[in-house]
């Protein structure tokens, strides 16, 4: 293994996904995507995301696909063709499938108006038989927010408010071109909760430009104010060859990899002093959270979204950019809004790349999901699940854990496991089952 220092300055992927989103590629298009949402078991349901490309104010820290603009006439006309989109999918999944969890995302969805939101929520219940029980899930930008914004959340039937801190210091919001006061926080948090939403996550991000292990310990302080039942704390990825706007934030402001090591450090400690349990690698709960209860049980799962409970194994992404996962593996959808409104108007279906998995793939998808989300995974379990296709992964942890010199990982009992010390690293010990990683081009963001 890499000494610690080199760890701390490492780049590897996040690993919402394996194999990750640079590794797609062309050749999968709307008839793939017809054929696999045909093979998809009547009953088993399915998760639904749905991505807002538009923001009326860009972030700079943000890596997500999405563009600003200040008159909502785009956002109208996108949303017309986004139902097209929800229409064409619900009649291919012809009432076969229920959706069991439904995500908005974006962008900020945020910025739809309120009867907007209330028409998107009707036309996905007109298209998907959405169960009583579905959680669903919306992205908040606080600075959208009013009474009325509100009152449409709650008519659409959400049951977890998620909304974006980044942090709270007025000097790291200017350089990250997000001004958010605590008290417009604090507003929403208590909006929801008096509209019967109980659920409340909070993001906020470590590494960010001028931040201080004394900044980020004041922004979490103020956050646990908020008595979020779940929190998540990223650490910020700084890819500007990916996304322009974060040349804005320049390098010299950036935490060096020890302060933001440190940074996670003291926030991670701040959050279990505060009762909260430890998911994964970046996010926190409350003990009765169903986040919370799904790690203890080993159904914890990892995708785009980051940590789930939601036991779907297949996500439909209807917008823009939206990956969809698939037993056969995952697809996307273009991510410019022109040429996704003349494929949707076109061929019904914007996908235009993804990739599928072999059976290596998909024992490696496996193991890696396990190690983000439980930091180990069994041999015996691999092996029931995949069969001989397993065989050679395994034996590849057996010599990964015989070599390892700095006790971040070990063999135990029949399987692989990730000590304590290891934990803030499992992105780098879950690269060396990545067979795309030592060969790819793509650049990635810091791994602690």
């Amino acid at each position: 293994m890499l000494p610690t220092a080199t760890m701390l300055d490492a780049k590897v992927p996040r690993y919402t996904s394996y194999p990750t989103a640079p590794h797609f590629h062309s050749g999968l298009g709307p008839e793939t995507a017809r054929q696999w949402i045909s093979t998809l078991s009547a009953g088993k349901p399915v998760s639904l995301y749905l991505h807002i490309p538009f923001c009326d104010r860009l972030c700079w820290f943000c890596a997500c696909h999405t563009k600003q603009t200040l008159r909502y006439e785009p956002v109208s006309a996108y949303l017309q063709v986004l139902h097209a989109e929800i229409a064409t999918v619900g009649r291919l999944l012809d009432g076969r499938v229920p959706a069991g969890a439904i995500h908005l995302g974006g962008g900020s969805p945020t910025m739809l108006r309120p009867d907007d939101l209330i028409t998107l929520g009707k036309r996905l219940r007109n298209a998907f038989h959405v169960l009583p029980d579905a959680e669903i899930s919306i992205e908040i930008d606080p600075n959208d927010m009013d009474e009325e914004r509100l009152d449409a959340l709650a008519e659409f039937g959400m049951t977890r408010a998620s909304l974006g801190i980044q942090d709270f210091d007025p000097r790291v919001q200017k350089a990250i071109n997000r001004l958010q006061s605590f008290e417009q926080t604090a507003y929403v948090v208590d909006g929801t909760r008096a509209r019967g939403i109980d659920s409340v996550n909070l993001d906020l991000l470590y590494g960010l430009p001028h931040q201080t292990v004394e900044s980020a310990t004041a922004t979490l302080r103020q956050a646990l104010q908020l008595a979020p039942d779940r929190m998540a704390l990223f650490g910020y990825a700084h890819v500007p060859w990916m996304k322009k706007h974060q040349s804005q934030i320049k390098d010299e402001w950036l935490p060096d990899g020890p302060e933001r090591y440190a940074q996670s450090e003291v926030v991670r400690r701040l959050a279990l002093d505060a009762g909260y349990q430890a998911i994964g690698i970046d996010h926190f709960a409350m003990p009765g959270d169903a986040l919370t209860l799904a790690s203890q049980q080993g159904r914890l799962r990892r995708n785009f979204q980051g940590y789930s409970a939601d036991q779907c194994d297949t996500i439909i992404g209807l917008g823009p950019s939206a990956i969809s996962q698939f037993e056969q593996g995952y697809l996307q959808n273009t991510p410019a809004t022109g040429d996704y409104t003349r494929r949707i108007e076109g061929e019904g279906s914007a996908t235009v790349r993804g990739i599928a998995l072999s059976d290596d793939d998909r024992v490696r998808r496996w193991v890696i999901e396990k190690l983000m989300c439980d930091f180990r995974f069994s041999s015996d379990d691999a092996l029931r699940r995949f069969g001989t296709p397993a065989d050679e992964v395994m034996m590849q942890a057996k010599r990964l854990a015989a070599m390892e010199n700095d006790a971040l990982c070990e063999w135990r009992d029949d399987g692989f496991e990730i000590t304590a010390k290891g934990r803030p690293f499992v992105r780098l010990i879950a690269a060396r089952f990545d067979t795309y990683f030592t060969a790819a081009t793509a650049r990635h963001s810091a791994a602690v």
